[in-house]
């Protein structure tokens, strides 16, 4: 890089451009094999340690740059004290970092791959903010400067969020809050505080929690210290269809899951809850094994010497990141369809076995029908049942002993599951784009759900069922133990007069704030109406830079499926707080 830019310095005839690249030259020549001495040499060894990861693996491994905003503040307050750096330059600097990351897409997914995440960014998520590793705040003037860039870019990558802790000041917060509005779909918001609280619950030291934070969508871990690999998704609502079944999948007729009664057997919800738990415990059993697989392949033919090299204990230990060579080690498995499996849960236990409207073998039969002929039983489902997502402790209930089985089975109940590499498996609750591929695979379900229709997302409630606001939808939220996993992910959208204003943004934040102080993980925001989007269906070209939040990500709309589109378009779109 250094001697092409020289080259090009020397065959340049404009003069400031010819003293740019000399002086890309001479901060190419020292980095990253010396320390950095100023913010521009920071920035550049930032972005050759992340393109040698990406290099050595693949674009697809959600490499992070860790806490960006507390790394460069120092050379940034040296900058501007020895008058070697001003707040636009060190601006202009980022924004070209910023653009860095947008030229280097992922790789082309193909088949089953693409039909389950539908994106080609390669999830890369910059941390702002935050706490320090001595519990600090961690925000800075370079935070406020990304989220400018952030704002005058409008990029589709890289990811952005803001770690919010209660020592977060209110005007970081609400300058996130303001580039939120614009409808970018970034940045994400994070609860530094729960993030910690869930890293040193998994076994790590309180500065190295501290120091940790967000990657991918929204998967936790201690950065610079952790191999934290994602081990795939869960289908939940395939696994009820399975327990409902007897174990047998009724779009083949064949045997899928263990035998684990017929419908009409059931005598009570709990043993229908039983039946989906064991299905669901068998499902985890094989994916360990297959992953076990996976882990020694990649342990045996796919070293990371390069990142390794930055990875802590792995050089000390003399073991590979995929050997085990990182100071902590985790797998996560994500599961998918919480809001989905839930209602469906609450609709049996009201109807079936509650005010006794209908059975279990007439519920076996509407699903099998798609619900075609049973439209007074949907209707039912849909408009008289306690749902998932409007602060009714009645489906909250259920919401939380579903939440609490997928934990209590992925982890190991009793005897904790490990890798060959030492890791334990944790649960996050991430469904990227998978509830769209994963629904389109699921039939009818007793929520109202038509066969192929998408899952809910993440923790999100299912489309529709969140019919009594934002902070309703929080507050059912709050009753889960969301430290308790490696990442959780709320979606909302809100109308964009709804955020008119300086009071719309005090507003935003502090619905941020009162959902953080409850133990809430993570939430994101779409700021655009219906009628926006579906113009940008029938007129694609008037809207090719109409950015939307899918999943822990932003993508553009007009390049999204119609599959994605739609579940983006069925999305809950709040008037009010």
């Amino acid at each position: 890089h250094a001697e092409l830019a020289r080259s090009m310095a020397a065959a340049e005839a404009d003069e400031a451009r010819a003293m740019e690249l000399q002086a890309i030259a001479t901060v190419c020549d020292r980095v990253p094999a010396e320390a950095p001495r100023n913010f521009h040499e920071a920035l550049q060894a930032y972005w050759f340690v992340h393109l040698g990861t990406i290099t050595e693996l693949n674009g697809w491994d959600s490499m992070s740059p860790g806490h960006l905003d507390q790394h460069l503040a120092p050379f940034y307050e040296r900058g501007l004290a020895d008058g070697s750096l001003t707040r636009e330059g060190a601006k202009e600097l980022l924004e070209s970092f910023w653009i860095k990351f947008n030229n280097t897409p992922a790789p082309p997914k193909v088949g089953v791959t693409a039909q389950e995440s539908g994106t080609y960014n390669d999830f890369t998520n910059i941390n702002l903010g935050g706490l320090t590793r001595d519990g600090r705040d961690g925000s800075s003037e370079i935070t406020l400067l990304a989220l400018e860039a952030m704002s005058e870019l409008r990029l589709l990558q890289p990811q952005g969020n803001l770690q919010v802790s209660a020592a977060t000041p209110e005007r970081v917060l609400e300058a996130a809050c303001a580039v939120v509005r614009e409808g970018l779909g970034y940045p994400s918001l994070f609860n530094a505080d729960e993030v910690t609280l869930a890293q040193v619950s998994m076994g790590k030291a309180l500065g190295d929690a501290r120091e940790g934070g967000t990657s991918g969508c929204i998967e936790t871990g201690c950065f610079g210290k952790e191999a934290y690999l994602l081990h795939g998704y869960l289908n939940g609502p395939k696994l009820l269809e399975l327990a409902i079944n007897d174990g047998i999948d009724p779009a083949t007729g064949l045997r899928v899951g263990p035998a684990t009664g017929a419908a009409d057997e059931f005598k009570s919800f709990d043993e229908l809850f039983a039946a989906w738990e064991a299905q669901l415990a068998w499902a985890v059993d094989w994916k360990v094994r297959i992953d076990g697989f996976l882990d020694g392949l990649y342990s045996e033919s796919m070293p990371a010497p390069f990142l390794s090299l930055y990875v802590a204990d792995c050089v000390a230990s003399a073991r590979d990141y995929y050997r085990g060579g990182a100071r902590y080690n985790t797998d996560y498995i994500q599961c998918v369809g919480l809001g989905t499996v839930t209602d469906s849960m609450s609709v049996i236990a009201t109807h079936a076995f509650g005010h006794g409207t209908s059975s279990m073998a007439t519920f076996r039969d509407a699903l099998a029908a798609n619900w075609a002929g049973y439209e007074p039983l949907r209707a039912l489902a849909r408009n008289r049942t306690p749902l998932f997502g409007n602060d009714d402790e009645r489906a909250d209930g259920l919401a939380k002993r579903v939440f609490d089985a997928f934990i209590r089975v992925i982890e190991g109940d009793g005897s904790p599951r490990l890798t060959a590499r030492g890791a334990r498996y944790h649960a996050n609750f991430l469904s990227t784009t998978c509830h769209v591929y994963f629904g389109d695979k699921t039939g009818a379900t007793p929520d109202g759900r038509k066969a192929g229709e998408p899952l809910s997302d993440g923790t999100s409630p299912s489309h529709g069922a969140d019919h009594s606001g934002p902070t309703a939808v929080m507050n059912s939220l709050a009753r889960l133990d969301q430290a308790r996993t490696g990442g959780t992910l709320l979606n909302q959208r809100f109308t964009p007069a709804t955020l008119a204003g300086d009071a719309g943004i005090r507003k935003l934040a502090a619905l941020i704030r009162g959902y953080f102080r409850q133990g809430g993980h993570h939430v994101q925001f779409n700021v655009v109406d219906e009628a926006t989007l579906r113009a940008a269906r029938k007129r694609p070209e008037d809207y090719r830079n109409l950015l939307v939040r899918v999943a822990g990500y932003s993508d553009y709309f007009v390049d999204l499926d119609a599959h994605h589109q739609d579940e983006i378009i069925s999305r809950t779109a709040y008037e009010g707080f």
